[in-house]
């Protein structure tokens, strides 16, 4: 398990997070500054909204399910979208995440604003997210020194898993350690 909050890393929810926003989500940090805030997104939360209805010049690139993901309860009403890159390359229109990590090395955000015809050839996976998550200075450590989240390393594939729904289980499971019993955790303790 990661020690710090760091660029292209997971926050995983704990059984005790049970806020609905966020319970049993997993959240990919995309920037984080020691002395400012933290942004990320929710990465296994699919809707029910079609890409298509909202941005359709963009569904062809999209990673099934081609639907919108509810990225965060922050500025729902915008729209985020991460794609990886087929080479080293920067294409017009997309931007690295700013970490070393190997997970998401090739992993960046796309300016929706661009035509989506100038990536078309360039990415090979795309996911869109209706709003974000993000804390203020000490928030998020806060939140997870009071037991709300597990930081984890993130591996190429999480942000685009074919079964969102089991990503949760999927991120514990292969940790080490204890960590990864979490994953048996049961959605509803009460009827254990």
């Amino acid at each position: 398990m990661a020690e710090s909050i760091y660029v292209g890393g997971l926050l995983v929810a704990t059984p005790l997070l049970d806020d609905p926003n966020f319970r049993r989500s997993v959240v990919l940090i995309l920037e984080h500054d020691e002395d400012g805030g933290t942004l990320g997104v929710v990465i296994n939360r699919p809707s029910d909204i079609s890409v298509t209805s909202v941005l359709p010049t963009w569904d062809p690139l999209v990673t099934g399910p081609s639907v919108l993901f509810e990225g965060g309860p922050v500025q729902t009403d915008s729209a985020l979208a991460l794609a990886v890159v087929m080479s080293g390359a920067e294409p017009l229109g997309w931007r690295r995440l700013h970490t070393g990590r190997r997970g998401v090395s090739r992993l960046g955000t796309v300016d929706l604003d661009a035509p989506p015809e100038i990536l078309a050839g360039e990415i090979s996976q795309m996911r869109i997210f209706a709003g974000y998550a993000g804390w203020t200075h000490g928030q998020l450590a806060g939140e997870v020194a009071q037991g709300a989240w597990y930081i984890v390393d993130s591996e190429p594939g999480d942000t685009f898993h074919p079964d969102p729904s089991s990503l949760w289980r999927t991120v514990l499971r292969r940790q080490p350690g204890e960590l990864a019993f979490v994953a048996s955790y049961p959605d509803d303790p009460s009827q254990n």
